[in-house]
């Protein structure tokens, strides 16, 4: 898959096993979700705690939609 060898601005992704695009893919997430797996797959190599932030923020859509 050309797209995986193109990543624009860092290599935070290469050094994964599985791309967090490739996983959401592959398994149907919604974008919610695929937020979710991107931040916490880089955030030790790329946004740190920022990062972390970030899934939580989405974590806390998901909840919000599946509550109501």
């Amino acid at each position: 898959m050309k797209w995986k060898a193109d990543q624009i601005g860092g290599s935070h992704y290469k050094s994964l096993k599985i791309q967090p695009l490739e996983y959401a893919l592959q398994n149907n997430l919604v974008i919610w979700e695929h937020a979710v797996v991107k931040y916490v797959s880089r955030w030790k190599t790329k946004g740190g705690i920022e990062d972390l932030r970030k899934a939580r923020h989405y974590i806390d859509i998901l909840i919000e939609r599946e509550v109501g």
